[in-house]
C-alpha cells in the first residue's frame, strides 16, 4: 500500500493510462521520464560552475576603459 493506494487503485489507474496513451507508447514514455529523472539527478548533485568564457556577454569598466 502506497500512501492509501491499494492494488485495485493502482489497476484501475494503470488501465486508465493504457487507454490514453496505448501499449506502443508506454515505453517511449518510460524511457523519457527515466531519463528526465537521471537528468535531473545528475544536475542536483554536480557542483555548481560558474560559466568563465574569455569575452564576456557584457561590458566591464575595464573593457570600456581599454576602447
Amino acid at each position: 500500500m502506497i500512501g492509501g493506494i491499494g492494488m485495485p487503485e493502482l489497476i484501475i489507474i494503470l488501465v486508465i493510462i493504457l487507454i490514453i496513451f496505448g501499449a506502443g507508447k508506454l515505453p517511449e514514455i518510460g524511457a523519457g521520464l527515466g531519463k528526465g529523472i537521471k537528468n535531473f539527478k545528475k544536475a542536483t548533485k554536480e557542483p555548481k560552475l560558474e560559466d568563465k568564457s574569455d569575452t564576456p556577454d557584457q561590458d566591464t569598466p575595464d573593457q570600456i576603459d581599454k576602447d
